[in-house]
């Protein structure tokens, strides 16, 4: 074994049976872990009382359990919560909390920074630091107060999901399966600027709803926006989700940050309904609040509204995010760029 412990939360059931055939532990004793991992609320190997000495020993000699505390707590007059976590390599992830009515809902990062480049997204400013593990993504839900009243959960902080599948795909399936959280995929939302190989990957390996970054129906505008247009054209994102059925159970919604004398105009309007026409979907149009170093700016409240009353009119379902934590760094990156800085 390495003399770096590692990890065990965020390990897979195969994952785990695996690690114990290699100690050369009962098979069971991986269902066992599991349990103690993802259904009890503990912290320590130690107090996984129902295997044997050995098995404990073992673990102990290379690994530890994983847990991670966040080390600030943002909290917002709304009652939205921002927890900044440390990583290994010394930089810093966010997680939100958003209250709403009866639901706790949960925005997990991916990695930690990111390489788009998108120009509105203050995590692109930071550039790419890392790629989170598993269980650095599902450590986000178990390690904050209300893990036990989660209710949702969007990957829609820090990072491109699809840029981390492989891991994004295991720490959904430590949320969802019965040996682990026993979430529903439909309580789970993965959002993606389009990444193509990672979005087919991802429609057929995974149950979770799809939220796709679109901010504007047009190439070159789009291509301003997110330099990742060049490589993946929006056209071609649309073909592919119009060859999935969404008709069931399973959505797929589109994000439509609104700027003001950008992409806000009738013209978009009229272009958006013809592009997602056939497709059974969700707009949530988004209020920008500007950041550091972008000249973008918000669009008016007048016109957000004449765009969302247009889109609903021709029978595409619109609907406006409510804005929160404004008071506690909400843009994804202001936080951990704030930290980052000061650390």
């Amino acid at each position: 074994m390495t003399s770096e412990k590692v990890p065990l939360f965020g390990k897979t059931l195969s994952e785990l049976q695996e690690l114990v055939a290699e100690y050369k532990l009962p098979r069971f004793t991986a269902k066992q872990i599991a349990d103690w991992l993802y259904k009890k609320d503990i912290s320590s190997i130690d107090e996984m009382s129902n295997l044997s000495k050995k098995a404990r020993e073992l673990l102990n000699a290379n690994h530890t359990f994983g847990l991670i505390d966040p080390t600030e707590t943002k909290v917002s007059t709304d009652g939205t919560k921002k927890y900044l976590f440390p990583t290994e390599t010394g930089k810093f992830i966010e997680t939100a909390m958003i209250p709403f009515k009866d639901r706790k809902t949960v925005c997990v990062s991916s990695q930690v920074g990111c390489k788009m480049g998108c120009l509105f997204c203050m995590t692109g400013k930071q550039g790419f630091q890392g790629q989170l593990t598993a269980g650095e993504i599902v450590n986000q839900i178990r390690n904050i107060p209300e893990h036990e009243e989660v209710t949702n959960i969007v990957y829609m902080g820090m990072g491109e999901p699809f840029d981390n599948l492989d891991e994004v795909l295991k720490s959904v399936e430590v949320l969802t399966s019965e040996w682990g959280f026993a979430m529903s995929p439909r309580r789970i939302t993965v959002s993606s600027i389009g990444i193509i190989p990672g979005l087919i990957r991802f429609l057929n390996e995974c149950e979770a709803h799809l939220a796709i970054s679109l901010h504007t129906p047009f190439h070159e505008e789009r291509q301003q926006l997110m330099p990742v247009q060049i490589a993946y054209p929006l056209d071609q994102i649309i073909e592919h989700i119009k060859e999935w059925d969404f008709s069931g159970q399973r959505r797929v919604s589109f994000e439509y940050i609104v700027f003001g004398g950008l992409n806000d105009t009738p013209e978009h309007v009229k272009t958006l309904i013809k592009m997602l026409r056939g497709i059974k979907c969700r707009v949530n149009l988004i209020r920008f609040h500007p950041i550091p170093g972008t000249p973008l700016q918000g669009t008016d409240e007048e016109t957000l509204q004449e765009f969302k009353d247009a889109l609903n009119k021709k029978g595409i379902l619109t609907t406006i995010r409510a804005s929160r934590g404004l008071d506690i760094y909400a843009a994804c990156g202001l936080l951990s760029t704030k930290a980052l800085v000061n650390n």
